[in-house]
């Protein structure tokens, strides 16, 4: 009987225990996670977490950003969802029981702007925007187009750097006479060159120290870049950087991997160009969390380059590492590193007579060493490194830190010929008289920086409030020495040497005020501050001559500039957005201001200013995507100097004059049929010098066109996107334009007609995609000016003269010849889960 009493005394506590647990366990929270627009957000994170006990559970939302939880006990919850570039949302007290499942509306705003890219391409339910190879955005608050990863790694030559990845994009032409990746190529949009707008890398601005130029083939190669965010105004009060005046161009690393893959690869070309790469992807690892993840890429490129005897070698690493201490603390650092070796010399290019006599690709010889363009008396090398630490964290009641400790060097040593007006090198004529007659010149340009930008967001049922600063300091060691190339013997006196240190600062402050769903309205204001102290040595009177005797001289500048911006962003309906923005910029003047007799400088120039006004729209409908723009730019000039009339021995600096460029902009994406894609994009537009007189004296140059500006512009493209094979065929043509004439001109604008030029890519890819152990395996097949179109991209004029008359001795820039790049790529994701 005791045993009998024993059962029915167990089986009526499980009865009473399963009924306590069906109880408990009786409700479920489901609902939906969307921007402030009302598009879901996919793949969200959602906690589900108990009041009472604490307890918590973890769900993720489905691509449309719906999300159902398992059954829950019975019970008050806070719900909080998070997802990359948006602020942590929050809902408590939200009730479950068994008889009312809790059914919520999860709405996430921005938490960075720099986030935003990533965010709307993943968010976008149109099948044009997600098939485009580039596009605009429904956020934008002034003319923007983002360049995709698929983009650059299916459509873009794999020895290709940043300026061949954004060929493409509204307006902008870039040319590398030597081939794709196959030198320091400069870019050019909207009558701004380079040094006239800001690039950056994951928010990093990075630049020369002495003039804020960039090096294409120095830093940030196409197998570290996951994407870039082109935009074509001085940005908003957030944007930092010494030049935001024509635009920003933002480099954007690889995104990290949640699964493990291995690649190695190797690609062969044309003018013997030979690239062995390799790349490891850890996926999310450490044990049950898994919140860590770790990229590496090694590369080796060598090419004899389409000119003759150009040769350049690179080799270069990168790692990316990410630490998620929680869902709202992350650590990212990454480190590049890049060893660059060459053969260019300083000219611009062949003279005509040159190419008549040898060859549209000749530039230097191995055969008479009296010659400036002997191949062994011209040599570049260039190593570089990229460091940066990022920290993220959520800090609570929305606020968010970002803060962002960098470093970079730049160590560019140069040797190349200069022919003397005597004639050919020679001894003779390379010999040093009162050292200024060798025939060569030993050049340095070294500098390391250290920087950090921090920001702190506060996001409120009113907006976003942001403000920040960027400080950077910087150390530089310039000079240029007289040399024999045939001894390699520099001569006592430099032409200059100068060593300076430098300090910006940049503090801001804006407010994204969502007055209705709608409709966002932003305005900010940023304080650019920026101060350098220079030590210049005596020279060969070159630049600042013997100063009287003393070894060198010390002198400093400070220059300020307030910018202000405002903008607003209407939502029509969720995939129709209009906008509008007034901003303004400024570029830093450079250390070449003090490059005077004596280095006297009794009036600084100001920084140069520039005022943007922009209006747009972007659309993208189920199989087009459409956004346009017009744009009208007022920007100084570059200032002139003149003798201090109250002190002969002095140099003052005033402005030169203004200028003025206005167009319009379109880009769209038309979806065909099964993968099927036509992109097209176009400018119309001028860049003239605005100002009828300078100083009280009439301006020769009035309306008269800025240099590498074309009228117009046309891209376009089709593309063929399927799981495994990717097809694209792209045509960018750049209508004619003006080069500037030479310093004894008369008129030294609109001097030199520069024809239009076109050229045709074309890009076959077969790739094993997700799911496969051989996953990311690829057969890459590029085509770079396809139809091998021969033109003059750019011309230095050897005559002068009230108008310009062609001369075999003009220099020239030339299109490069057509290459054909083969690569195979071996991928292997051996732990797939």
């Amino acid at each position: 009987m005791n045993w009998k009493k024993a059962i029915l005394h167990l089986g009526v506590l499980s009865a009473i225990s399963t009924a306590t647990l069906v109880a408990q366990q009786a409700g479920t929270i489901s609902g939906s996670v969307s921007d402030t627009k009302g598009t879901g957000v996919p793949h969200s994170t959602i906690v589900l977490r108990n009041e009472t006990t604490n307890a918590v559970t973890k769900i993720s939302g489905d691509d449309g950003g719906h999300f159902s939880s398992p059954v829950l006990p019975e019970g008050n919850y806070t719900i909080e969802a998070s997802a990359p570039g948006f602020a942590l949302g929050t809902k408590k007290d939200v009730s479950v029981s068994a008889n009312a499942p809790a059914q919520v509306t999860m709405a996430l705003k921005l938490g960075s702007v720099t986030d935003q890219v990533t965010v709307e391409a993943n968010n976008s339910n149109s099948v044009a925007a997600q098939y485009a190879p580039m596009d605009g955005l429904l956020e934008a608050r002034s003319a923007r187009t983002e360049v995709n990863s698929s983009f650059i790694q299916n459509f873009s030559s794999p020895v290709a750097d940043y300026t061949e990845v954004m060929q493409m994009t509204p307006g902008v032409f870039s040319i590398n006479s030597n081939g794709v990746g196959l030198g320091d190529a400069k870019m050019f949009f909207r009558g701004f060159s380079d040094g006239l707008y800001d690039i950056t890398f994951d928010g990093i601005p990075w630049n020369d120290t002495n003039t804020p130029s960039h090096h294409s083939w120095a830093f940030f190669p196409s197998q570290w870049l996951g994407g870039v965010d082109f935009d074509r105004s001085p940005g908003t009060a957030s944007t930092v950087g010494p030049t935001p005046f024509g635009g920003s161009v933002n480099l954007l690393s690889k995104e990290m991997l949640d699964v493990r893959n291995i690649r190695g690869g190797v690609s062969y070309g044309s003018f013997n160009t030979i690239l062995y790469d390799g790349s490891f992807e850890s996926g999310n690892f450490g044990g049950e969390t898994k919140r860590n993840n770790l990229q590496i890429d090694v590369h080796k490129m060598t090419s004899d380059g389409f000119q003759t005897l150009n040769n350049q070698s690179r080799t270069a690493g990168s790692l990316k590492y990410q630490l998620k201490f929680s869902d709202t603390k992350m650590l990212t650092g990454f480190a590049g590193v890049i060893r660059l070796n060459a053969n260019t010399p300083n000219i611009k290019g062949p003279t005509t007579a040159q190419v008549a006599q040898f060859g549209y690709n000749y530039l230097l010889q191995n055969t008479d060493p009296t010659q400036q363009n002997y191949q062994k008396y011209n040599t570049y090398y260039v190593p570089t490194d990229f460091e940066y630490v990022g920290y993220k964290q959520q800090l609570g009641k929305g606020w968010s830190l970002d803060t962002k400790p960098y470093t970079y060097s730049y160590y560019n040593a140069q040797y190349y010929a200069t022919q003397p007006k005597a004639g050919p090198i020679n001894t003779k004529n390379c010999a040093p008289v009162k050292g200024v007659r060798s025939c060569a010149v030993d050049k340095l340009n070294s500098y390391r920086k250290y920087g950090e930008i921090t920001s702190l967001s506060k996001v409120s049922k009113y907006g976003v409030f942001r403000t920040g600063m960027w400080y950077e300091w910087a150390a530089t060691n310039r000079y240029q020495t007289p040399s024999d190339p045939l001894t390699h013997t520099d001569d006592v006196l430099p032409n200059f040497h100068e060593k300076f240190w430098t300090n910006s600062y940049q503090p801001y402050a804006e407010f994204e005020y969502h007055a209705t769903p709608a409709l966002t309205l932003t305005a900010g204001m940023k304080w650019a501050h920026y101060t350098q102290d220079l030590k210049q040595y005596a020279d060969n009177g070159k630049t600042v001559g013997d100063l009287g005797g003393a070894p060198y001289t010390r002198h400093s500048a400070g220059y300020n500039s307030y910018l202000p911006s405002v903008d607003a962003n209407y939502r029509i309906k969720s995939n129709w957005s209009v906008y509008g923005q007034f901003s303004t910029g400024s570029v830093i003047p450079p250390s070449s201001v003090f490059d005077v007799t004596g280095a006297v400088v009794s009036t600084l120039p100001k920084p140069t200013g520039a005022k943007s006004y922009q209006a747009g729209t972007v659309i993208k409908l189920r199989r087009a995507t459409l956004n346009g723009d017009y744009y009208y730019i007022n920007f100084d000039n570059v200032y002139t100097s003149s003798p201090d009339p109250n002190n002969p021995s002095a140099t003052s600096y005033s402005q030169a004059g203004s200028t003025t460029a206005k167009g319009i902009e379109a880009e769209g994406n038309l979806y065909l049929y099964k993968g099927l894609s036509l992109y097209a994009n176009g400018t119309a537009g001028s860049a003239r010098y605005s100002s009828q007189s300078v100083g009280g004296v009439v301006n020769p140059n009035y309306d008269r066109w800025v240099a590498s500006t074309p009228g117009n512009t046309e891209g376009l493209g089709l593309t063929y996107q399927q799981k495994y094979l990717d097809f694209g065929i792209f045509n960018k043509r750049v209508g004619s334009m003006w080069n500037d004439g030479g310093k004894g001109s008369t008129v030294i604008n609109q001097y030199v007609p520069i024809d239009a030029f076109n050229m045709t890519n074309l890009f076959f890819n077969v790739t094993m995609r997700k799911g496969s152990f051989f996953d990311q395996s690829k057969l890459r097949l590029s085509f770079n000016n396809l139809f091998d179109q021969r033109g003059i991209t750019s011309l230095t004029p050897a005559l002068t003269g009230p108008t310009y008359k062609a001369d075999p001795g003009d220099t020239l820039g030339l299109l490069a010849g057509r290459s054909v790049t083969v690569s195979f790529v071996i991928g292997l994701s051996p732990h797939r889960e």
